[in-house]
């Protein structure tokens, strides 16, 4: 997508572009992840929109050079709003053999390819199933290839320093990012003081990155290899200040500001499970504000830990991923039985049981809405992007203090893990989510008890009595209460009645309608998503308009309960299409709910949609041919 071109220093021409796909891949132990990250940070502090996708193992240490231990991370920067990582990368940058046999399908032909010649070794290539070498065949002629021996040459920027050769080699990945940070004329000041930044206990350490990182930069400025570098402008976004953020760290951020806005202490009670543990890590930071964090030895425990602080007056949150759900299934019906305001934090991942642990799904949208024994209504939120999952922490602390219940916010590995630009927001924007205690007694008939069920006219919600509060002891657990007075009672029509109740609560929350972005007015094909698939759904309709069709797109973020209008807006359109990462989950809740004829088109890989899939999906839907 080149728009210009000039020469530059040494007569090396420089294009102007305005988008770049950039994935480096390599084994799981190359830090392909760190270096993907300082290019990010690069490309923020630029001021290049981007979205990035980390895809690493679930193993801890694959064995190294194998298929199953490739890791890889890919970003997307542009001078314009771009709304995913990309479908395929315009430069792979391969460490090893691995990671070009598992990402070269990837790669178009005529895009940029840069090897470290080292690793090409008999054995390595013997590992993957090579049978010649890629580099001496004629297989890589379609790519522009760049072959360089990047731990040689890493060895001997090193040598003055003394480090062996297996240390030195370890800063290769450095040594690819002063590479590509030279070809797209990337500052260098950020990630050398990062470096002494994150070992700054070892300045020896930090120093022989640096020195990689130099080597890298200063080759692509003497090889005659790379006759062409590449500028990126900075994206014209919206006025205010921007950061860089993963939806895990929005996540954290959000119910931070939660807990300020509601004046209310933070408390997570937690176990550890991938991709949901960097909640845990960001929000151990940050006792400063008023938060408390409980690694529990198993998510039953943590769960109730964070229950228990709820009934105790603070905000209670926690995360975890699809198999932790499960387990933490009893207790959230009792949140609901208790009805007191708990956050549950579900980053879903591919399943079922141990599943893809490190691979992203939306498939626990059914869990999170029906996973509990008997009638257990609970709202449920979802995020479209990183950086909405600050918003999104916002409005389901929300809904748990104002309707006191249990709220499940569903995100997933590609949001927590990938990262956007973020907005910070001004704190005066923020909503005020503070609460009111119970503090006296309440009964209506004047007797001076409290009843711990005698509900709000608007919203339904119980009195929050703090424990040791004076005169408002009252009854807890999971056994059916008197509606009203709050004690224990097997009267068939009262639990009709507080089941109905209960139902009517989540019922009545108050979310806004659904709007439709239909530039036209004339579309007949309705595409409709929820969380991850906001993105790939968008670059969709972007492409399908741009060939001159009409599709018209929606987005859910509250999918319990859904928006007045959702009926309505399915009703207009001739043809609905829901894009989902499970087997059609919410399409089939959408069937059964307002019985029109929304069509599935589904993806279970572990892997988001790609915008190119979609595009041909909606093409075919407008020309009235629907998916199977």
């Amino acid at each position: 997508m080149s728009t210009d071109a000039a020469v530059g220093p040494a007569g090396r021409e420089v294009r102007q572009t305005h988008r770049v796909v950039i994935r480096f891949a390599g084994d799981s132990g190359d830090g392909m992840q760190l270096t993907g990250d300082r290019f990010t940070s690069e490309a923020a502090a630029f001021g290049n929109d981007l979205a990035t996708l980390p895809n690493f193992p679930a193993e801890i240490r694959a064995p190294a050079g194998t298929l199953p231990g490739v890791s890889s991370f890919q970003l997307h920067f542009a001078d314009y709003d771009i709304l995913t990582p990309g479908d395929r990368p315009d430069v792979l940058v391969a460490m090893n053999p691995a990671a070009l046999k598992a990402n070269l399908k990837d790669l178009p032909h005529g895009g940029i390819l840069i090897l470290n010649t080292d690793e090409f070794t008999k054995r390595n290539l013997a590992k993957v199933g090579y049978e010649s070498n890629p580099l001496e065949d004629d297989s890589l002629e379609p790519y522009t290839t760049h072959q360089v021996a990047m731990a040689t040459l890493t060895r001997g920027a090193l040598e003055p320093t003394g480090m062996s050769k297996k240390d030195a080699e370890r800063a290769k990945n450095m040594f690819a990012l002063g590479l590509l940070s030279w070809m797209y004329h990337r500052g260098t000041e950020g990630t050398e003081q990062f470096l002494r930044e994150k070992f700054a206990k070892k300045p020896d350490l930090a120093e022989a990155n640096i020195l990689a990182f130099r080597a890298g930069w200063n080759y692509g400025e003497t090889t005659e290899s790379f006759a062409v570098t590449y500028e990126v402008a900075p994206a014209r976004l919206a006025e205010g200040t921007y950061r860089q953020i993963t939806g895990n760290l929005a996540l954290a951020y959000g119910v931070v500001a939660a807990s300020q806005q509601s004046k209310l202490p933070v408390f997570l009670g937690t176990y550890p499970i991938t991709p949901a543990s960097d909640v845990l890590h960001e929000l151990s930071k940050h006792k400063g504000m008023g938060v408390t964090t409980f690694q529990a030895e198993d998510e039953i425990a943590g769960i109730g830990a964070a229950l228990g602080a709820s009934f105790g007056g603070a905000l209670g949150v926690t995360s975890t991923s699809g198999p932790g759900v499960a387990l933490k299934s009893e207790t959230i019906g009792l949140a609901v039985a208790l009805e007191l305001p708990l956050l549950i934090l579900d980053v879903q991942r591919g399943g079922p049981s141990t599943g893809l642990p490190t691979k992203t799904e939306q498939a626990d949208l059914l869990q999170a809405m029906y996973g509990r024994n008997g009638e257990a209504p609970v709202p449920i939120i979802a995020p479209q992007s990183p950086a909405d999952c600050f918003d999104a922490a916002l409005d389901a602390v929300r809904m748990a203090l104002t309707y006191r219940t249990p709220v499940f916010l569903l995100s997933d590995g590609a949001i927590a893990n990938g990262s956007e630009p973020w907005r910070i927001p001004d704190v005066a924007t923020l909503p005020d989510l503070s609460v009111t205690f119970a503090t006296e007694a309440n009964a209506p008939d004047g007797s001076g008890e409290f009843w711990p069920y005698l509900r709000d006219a608007d919203t339904l919600a119980r009195p929050w009595a703090i424990p040791g509060t004076a005169g408002l002891e009252h009854r807890i657990g999971g056994l059916e209460k008197a509606d009203g007075r709050g004690t224990i009672s097997y009267d068939p029509d009262n639990h009709d009645r507080m089941v109905r109740l209960r139902q009517a609560k989540i019922d009545g929350i108050e979310v806004p309608d659904l709007t439709v972005d239909d530039p036209t007015g004339d579309a007949e094909v309705l595409v409709l998503g929820w969380g991850s698939s906001y993105g790939p759904i968008g670059a969709a309709c972007r492409r399908v308009r741009a060939a001159g069709m009409s599709v018209a797109q929606a987005h859910l973020r509250h999918l319990n309960p859904l928006p007045r209008n959702v009926g309505d807006v399915l009703r207009s359109y001739r043809r609905v299409i829901v894009p989902e990462m499970n087997l059609g989950q919410l399409a089939m809740l959408l069937r059964a709910k307002f019985l029109v004829d929304a069509h599935s088109y589904t993806k279970v890989a572990g892997l988001p949609f790609q915008a190119e899939e979609l595009a041909g999906v909606l093409t075919d839907a407008v020309k009235g041919d629907l998916p199977a």
